[in-house]
């Protein structure tokens, strides 16, 4: 495989301020390389002692890593342990009445709980469902709005040894269906209606038309939490309201001790046949991700505001929503809507009511809010914040730049992570008082992940040119399996001819200082008259143009050069059409020749107001591929949160 081209030149550096330094958690760069170094030496002994420290375990473990089934890999596999319990009860005595949730509502409502009122909703919803008859390794499903209720019916699950699966609440009926079928459900949690944006969202409607479909004779019961009053369709002899089996249980319920590589959930991911990946993660390894990736990455302090954006449907609404910060003892902000309604100041002023002090989010997010009103934040008092997060795909420089000074004022280090739903919590990320940042870099893996970049048949890149993103060695918080289809898995995540790593299945780059950059997906890799380029340096050479908001590369069949480029361009301004897009899109083009070289022009330059994207902020890249080559889209596009946008990307500029 010849190396995939980066063009990207980054030269900007931003070492940790002195007094953000002195008081992390790992404090600098000395600390970082004993850390790794250690891990290096002594790898399951690393692991362990943090497993030792980190978790309470019921029965303590005796064995860290077996490797014997390989790549089927087991973690602390003989010790016991319960992640409610130490997400919850192990805070009781010293944390009883700290605010662990701070839920805004879609209309402003704020409502604190306490980790002794968490305790007993947990505990009385846990009791409910062993009254439904949800016991050890049952599978429950989990469509609900972004909630108290969401984060309390998955520690519920875990406190009975229950399988959840969360469906975000934007899926169809289609979606859901599949899976309750493929986990083979036996109950299902939903609300009448989610609230979102000012507009209400069927939820019940949804779940009623999945179990309708074949093959769902599984569900025995379903739960509905009341959450706008909505009129719904009701079946008494399987749905119950929430609030009323809650009412009639205790507020105690002991928890089921299961063993370190119990599942705690599966969460289902898009596959690249269209059919998702029910990825299945453990107890114990996964717990010990998010906590040390909270502790190093987010420098999470006891006294830290800390808010995630993100819906608990996704993973990073599991690991740094659920269950991270909770595991922590920490407070956390948990919001039902969306940044842009009522205005697109609704972070911002989120920020400066709560206080928060570690904001993550999305660069999708990042972009959306610099289009709709990149000085609103100087209207706010953000100066609670300590550190800044993003998540879900790389940031690009321009907009790293403008959160840095916008939003951080350029005192607050920004944690640009890259992970994934299999990969269970942060991989690589600057530790904030370690690592000096780039721009668009997501820097340096975390002590104990040992990540290479390497060609097709896995032999190493020894330069600076791009490869293939692999893990050598199993870490804790890894994907266990692909629920009911193991081959699928290994041969996903293990290839044969990759020696026993984890193919990401991401391309990436290391510079001359051994930071790692993303450069785009394997299969969004372009093939240009024998050059292959990553994406994301082309998208991120747009939007460094002053008039460019957000920007999606996607190739297209060339008879000529193989592939030709395809530009989705969103402006700050106003959407153009005619001879005054002709005129912008040439403007670009010739931009992206100086920023990066004639090799990378744009063949084709087409406007939108926005992109397609899921609910969650995902831009749909398969679709705008299938746009590129004037393909009918007979996909289910249901989860697109603006499917009109689709018909005004059909045409190019020029």
């Amino acid at each position: 495989m010849s190396s995939i081209e980066s063009v990207l030149k980054e030269t900007r550096v931003f070492a940790p301020h002195d007094a953000f330094k002195q008081a992390a958690t790992v404090s600098g760069i000395e600390s970082y390389n004993a850390l790794c170094q250690a891990a290096e030496q002594d790898y399951n002994g690393f692991w362990a002692q943090l497993a030792q420290s980190e978790i309470n375990w019921h029965t303590p473990f005796s064995q860290t890593l077996d490797e014997s089934q390989a790549p089927f890999y087991r973690w602390f596999a003989d010790g016991t342990l319960n992640a409610s319990y130490n997400c919850i009860d192990r805070h009781l005595a010293t944390r009883g009445n700290k605010i662990a949730l701070i839920f805004e509502a879609d209309d402003g409502i704020v409502t604190n709980l306490t980790y002794k009122a968490l305790h007993q909703r947990v505990c009385r919803f846990a009791n409910a469902l062993k009254k439904q008859g949800v016991g050890l390794g049952d599978r429950v499903i989990i469509y609900l709005p972004m909630s108290i209720e969401a984060i309390v019916a998955m520690q519920a699950c875990a406190r009975i040894g229950a399988i959840h699966s969360v469906v975000f609440g934007g899926f169809s009926a289609k979606s859901l269906h599949e899976r309750i079928v493929d986990v083979g459900a036996k109950l299902v949690i939903t609300a009448d209606e989610g609230v979102r944006g000012g507009k209400s969202v069927s939820l019940k409607s949804a779940v009623d038309e999945a179990l309708q479909m074949a093959e769902c004779e599984a569900v025995e019961q379903v739960i509905v939490y009341q959450r706008t009053g909505g009129k719904i369709a009701w079946n008494a002899n399987k749905d119950h309201w929430w609030h009323e089996l809650e009412a009639a249980e205790s507020d105690y319920c002991e928890p089921t001790w299961v063993n370190a590589e119990h599942p705690l959930f599966i969460l289902y991911t898009s596959g690249s046949t269209g059919t998702p990946k029910g990825v299945q993660h453990s107890t114990g390894g996964y717990l010990l991700g998010a906590i040390m990736s909270m502790k190093w990455v987010f420098d999470h302090k006891a006294t830290d505001i800390f808010w995630c954006t993100a819906d608990v449907g996704w993973i990073t609404g599991h690991s740094y929503v659920a269950y991270g910060p909770l595991a922590l003892g920490g407070t956390q902000v948990v919001f039902e809507g969306v940044p842009t309604w009522p205005d697109a100041g609704r972070f911002w002023q989120m920020i400066e009511r709560h206080k928060v002090s570690i904001f993550y989010t999305a660069p999708t997010a990042i972009r959306s809010l610099i289009k709709l009103g990149g000085d609103l934040p100087k209207q706010y008092d953000l100066s609670s914040l300590r550190l800044l997060g993003t998540v879900g795909e790389p940031i690009n420089p321009e907009a790293w730049m403008w959160y840095h000074k916008v939003v951080g004022k350029e005192r607050c280090p920004i944690a640009d992570t890259w992970w994934q739903t299999e990969t269970g919590s942060h991989m690589i990320a600057p530790l904030p008082g370690a690592i000096a940042a780039k721009p668009g870099s997501c820097t340096r893996p975390l002590p104990g992940i040992m990540v290479d970049i390497v060609h097709e048949d896995g032999s190493p890149v020894t330069d600076t040119g791009g490869g293939l993103l692999v893990v050598k060695k199993p870490w804790p918080s890894m994907i266990r399996n692909i629920w009911n289809n193991p081959e699928r898995f290994k041969k996903a995540y293990f290839p044969e001819e990759l020696n026993g790593y984890y193919l990401a299945g991401d391309s990436a780059h290391r510079d001359d200082d051994g930071y790692f950059w993303i450069m785009g997906r394997i299969d969004d890799v372009l093939n240009v008259s024998g050059h292959r380029l990553g994406t994301m340096e082309i998208e991120s050479a747009l939007v460094a143009n002053p008039l460019v908001a957000e920007a999606a590369i996607v190739g297209k069949p060339h008879d000529i050069k193989g592939e030709s480029i395809v530009a989705y361009v969103v402006l700050k301004g106003q959407r153009l059409e005619g001879e005054e897009a002709k005129l912008v899109a040439a403007q670009l083009r010739d931009w992206v020749g100086k920023e990066i070289g004639p090799i990378a022009k744009p063949d084709e330059i087409r406007f939108g107001e926005n992109l397609p994207k899921t609910r969650s902020g995902k831009i749909m890249r398969r679709l705008l591929r299938s746009l590129a080559k004037g393909e009918e889209i007979t996909s289910d596009i249901s989860t697109l949160d603006n499917p009109a946008i689709l018909e005004q990307l059909k045409q190019p500029a020029a």
